[in-house]
């Protein structure tokens, strides 16, 4: 694994608790470790993947700036965060030389959330040879759940 801080400088991004063994592979593919959290959607949505392991994926993604026009975070930018978090969580139990695609999403919006961050737990529920399904809990800054969604992907080589 990677040293993770105890503690980050507040504004600073937080260290990623991912295997070094992943982070080696996919940097000889030309794969930036900054896709973990999304790529170019993830960041403009602004996400930021704090702790990631086939088990469970921890990630945070502002609300600011991922709002609809009544000032609610969108249910759009919430499906977005779950499906990035599942999707890392597939690919790390995938494993070196496969990839996880994304074939059914459910979001269920409880409450919303108008401001601060909103933090994901993507926590694994099955993990095949071919396929992963993640449970997805989305809260707000006060621990309140915002969404819960589930996510399933296919397992494939490279």
């Amino acid at each position: 694994m990677t040293d993770a801080a105890p503690e980050t400088a507040p504004g600073a991004a937080p260290a990623l608790k991912i295997p070094q063994e992943v982070l080696d592979h996919f940097a000889k593919l030309g794969v930036d470790p900054a896709t973990f959290s999304g790529g170019h959607l993830g960041d403009k949505l602004g996400i930021r993947i704090v702790e990631a392991s086939g088990d469970r994926v921890v990630g945070t993604m502002p609300v600011e700036g991922n709002q609809q026009p009544y000032g609610l975070l969108h249910g759009g930018a919430s499906a977005a965060l779950a499906e990035t978090l599942g999707s890392v969580g597939a690919m790390l139990h995938a494993g070196p030389g496969r990839y996880a695609v994304g074939v059914d999403l459910n979001a269920t919006h409880h409450r919303s959330a108008t401001s601060g961050l909103v933090t994901g737990v993507a926590t694994a529920v099955f993990k095949g040879r071919t396929a992963a399904t993640y449970e997805i809990a989305i809260t707000d800054d006060t621990g309140k759940r915002i969404t819960s969604c589930r996510l399933t992907c296919l397992l494939r080589d490279l």
